[in-house]
């Protein structure tokens, strides 16, 4: 076996630890000799010996397999699409928060929060929110809280229902992190520092050391700061801390200890906003955050994974989490409005006016997953079931800080109330006003709770996968949850106590057919469950995900059920290299709860909704050549409002939803040292509104009121080898400077912007 440091120069600055923390029995098992059992030191050998030739030389941008231990299938033959993000192609982009990761790749778009709601990532995911659906190795993250990529290994995008997989939710799809675990096999460390424009540094440590045969340790520890791109004043701040332990005893039991840190504080910016009478954003917008803003989430979490090899055929997992997060935001946002007629200083002229938004969410869970998987041959049928057993219970307290407005006011303008005071950006002479980051001057506090959200849910599933012949491949999935439900709610000055229990089942049917060895075509069928009151944020607003209806008619309500048709075919070509894939989907969302205000007392029933989105989605990851890597995602999709308590929203687009989108991620290994690439994103028109609903209509003009222009971004990036142990990495973000947003709150009040034009320099050193 060779050393460690001739391991790192044979594998590569990047190869190495890319195959180390994704094991080799997930990422490569496909490969791998037979009777190789990878905690052997000769087995490493040879399956490293795979990865050099499985992969170009220093990147991989291929995985066979999940890393859920549930999903017993290579990608390839699963009956579902997948997108799978490794490390490597998530480095060399040069995103960081999972944010920016999932907001690139297709039919995954970003929401914004029901005013101004900044407490963390929002997804959504073939037209359906997807906030709550976030997962870290197999367990739900809950609440809403930012996410970094520090820690992880590789990122998974499960497109379509899955609530066989993930409970409730996951109506448009899921997202799985797979965390960096601690190896016995290996001794590596790795330091990664960057520095880079907008006062950009990032320093990032991971080192691995086996401290006996059986134990080993892993730390990563991350500490980043930057500014946002051409928006000063506008900064984040990362500190995180992954501490990973393993006891392996080499035979049948290996146990995994997990501590999470991440500490992460910004100034935030709720971008811009549209203006209707030019019908596109606002460009060029000042930046208006003031001094006391901030958007600050405090993440713990600590898991115990456990995985016992009973037999040769039947095998045990249990994973276990307890964790806590702290969010809090107040955040300035910015109109376009007019000065009063009364004002004494421009009566009307045009101005920006600035509101204040803000909230705090405490989180509380815990969650422990019990697995059996057996493989088992009836007759001629081989099957690998999968039995299963959850539990989780997740307190998620929200709450308002109280406000202080400690600065004069210094204009007046009109609203629904007549003429009030207010504070604006612009001043008489047309100008941004000197200071403009303390025009406010606002202090606050804490103040009481205005949602308390509980739910403790019991769910037991099976799975099986079973390989009929050659040609036929069967997997079916059937998962029933059983839920106790809690809402605490202050609304409008009176206190609402919400409360239901409820039993939903999902199932998954997918058959697939193999037209040869490397290419099969599939069918699936697949299911989702909503529950009422689901997203943990929001207390009764039922707009945005919250409970609805008045406790009595909530309790009563149907859930919201979804189901997804999908027909697709995938080929693993060029000697198992580049794999290809194509589908076919239609989604539809039956029972959908809508806000309609005071009619409900009359409708009686909640459930008045119903969408549909359907299209077509494209992939290709791997190696076209050795020296030539790709991960492509392409999707055309449309989206329908098919019923509605609102005739006029029957036909109409959902909202916050792009039909057309593509991500392409290319990477040349030019020679030995030196590689570069780049990646491209295009997302289509989109227009705002409510989430899971239709977006706003003007009916009088005939077009859609809020509109989010389709855009296009470029980054590229290089690497350059300096020695086996150290590798220098430039990144440049979007090269064409362009102008996008992201996002739109439903009353076009602000828009998310994307990243100016940025530039980063990483060098790697490996120890």
């Amino acid at each position: 076996m060779s050393t460690p440091h001739n391991k790192a120069s044979s594998l590569g600055s990047h190869a190495l630890l890319t195959t180390l923390a994704l094991t080799m029995g997930q990422a490569y098992a496909a490969d791998a000799p037979e009777n190789c059992d990878t905690a052997d030191k000769e087995c490493d050998t040879q399956v490293i010996e795979l990865i050099k030739v499985h992969g170009v030389r220093y990147s991989i941008y291929d995985v066979k397999k999940s890393g859920d231990v549930r999903r017993l299938a290579d990608l390839v033959d699963t009956p579902q699409t997948i997108t799978v993000l490794t490390k490597d192609q998530i480095e060399e982009s040069g995103k960081t928060d999972l944010k920016e990761i999932l907001a690139a790749q297709a039919g995954v778009t970003l929401g914004t929060g029901e005013n101004g709601n900044a407490f963390g990532d929002r997804y959504i995911i073939r037209g359906h929110e997807a906030r709550s659906d976030v997962f870290v190795d197999g367990l739900r993250d809950p609440g809403m809280t930012t996410r970094e990529s520090f820690a992880t290994e590789q990122v998974e995008i499960t497109k379509g229902p899955s609530s066989t997989f993930a409970g409730r939710g996951s109506s448009g799809g899921a997202v799985n992190s797979i965390t960096k675990k601690a190896s016995t096999a290996y001794d590596f460390g790795r330091v990664d520092a960057s520095i880079g424009t907008d006062n950009h540094h990032r320093l990032v440590l991971d080192y691995n050391t086996p401290l006996t045969e059986n134990f080993a340790t892993r730390i990563n520890v991350l500490s980043t700061e930057e500014d946002a791109p051409n928006r000063d004043g506008i900064s984040r701040s990362r500190q995180g801390l992954l501490l990973s332990g393993l006891y392996d005893n080499i035979d049948d039991l290996r146990v995994y200890t997990d501590f999470y840190y991440l500490k992460a504080e910004d100034t935030p910016d709720l971008g811009s906003y549209f203006d209707s009478a030019s019908r596109k954003p606002v460009k060029d917008i000042p930046v208006y955050a003031q001094d006391e803003d901030f958007l600050d989430s405090d993440v713990v979490a600590l898991t115990l994974r456990t995985e016992y090899d009973i037999s040769d055929s039947l095998k045990f997992f249990n994973s276990t989490r307890y964790g806590e997060t702290s969010n809090g935001y107040l955040s300035t946002g910015a109109r376009g409005t007019v000065r009063a007629d009364e004002d004494p200083f421009a009566p009307g002229a045009d101005t920006i006016s600035l509101s204040t938004h803000q909230g705090w969410q405490e989180v509380e869970y815990f969650a422990t997953q019990f697995n059996l998987i057996w493989e088992v041959s009836t007759g001629s049928i081989d099957h690998k079931l999968l039995f299963g057993l959850e539990f989780t219970d997740e307190e998620v307290d929200n709450g308002v800080y109280n406000i202080a407005y400690n600065n004069d006011t210094n204009c007046f303008t009109s609203g629904r109330r007549g003429v009030s005071p207010a504070y604006c950006l612009i001043n008489a002479q047309g100008e941004v006003y000197q200071n403009a980051s303390n025009i406010i001057g606002r202090t606050f506090e804490k103040g009481d709770s205005d949602a308390l959200f509980s739910a403790q849910t019991l769910a037991a599933y099976v799975m099986d996968t079973a390989t009929i012949n050659d040609h036929w491949q069967v997997f079916f999935g059937l998962r029933q949850d059983t839920i106790d439900y809690s809402n605490d709610v202050v609304s409008r000055g009176s206190e609402l106590d919400y409360a239901y229990k409820d039993d939903f089942y999902n199932g998954h049917l997918g058959v697939v057919y193999s037209i040869t060895d490397d290419a099969n075509v599939y069918a699936t069928y697949s299911t989702a469950t909503n529950i009422n009151g689901g997203e943990s944020d929001l207390g009764a607003n039922c707009g945005y995900g919250g409970l609805c209806g008045d406790p009595d008619q909530a309790a009563m309500a149907d859930p919201e059920t979804v189901e997804n048709i999908e027909f697709g075919t995938k080929w693993s070509v060029l000697d198992e290299k580049l794999f290809i894939a194509a589908a076919w989907f239609q989604l539809t969302k039956y029972d959908v709860m809508e806000s309609v205000g005071d009619a409900y007392s009359t409708l009686g029933t909640l459930n008045t909704g119903k969408n549909r989105v359907d299209g077509i989605e494209l992939a290709m990851n791997g190696n076209i050549t050795e020296q030539l890597s790709v991960q492509i995602s392409a999707a055309k999709m449309n989206s329908e409002v098919l019923d509605s308590v609102e005739q006029s929203n029957v036909g109409l687009e959902l909202s916050n939803f792009a039909g057309d989108s593509l991500y392409m991620q290319l990477r040349y290994q030019l020679n030995d040292k030196f590689a570069f690439g780049g990646d491209f994103t295009h997302k289509g028109e989109m227009y705002g509104g409510q989430p899971d609903t239709a977006a706003s209509y003007d009916s009088t003009n005939s077009q859609y009121s809020i509109v989010v222009p389709s855009y296009n971004v470029v980054n590229l990036f290089a690497n350059y080898t300096v020695s086996e142990s150290t590798t220098l990495r430039l990144n440049l973000g979007n090269v064409t400077d362009t102008e996008y947003w992201t996002a739109a709150y439903r009353s076009g009040a602000f828009m998310y912007l994307g990243d100016a034009r940025s530039a980063k320099a990483t060098l790697t050193y490996e120890f």
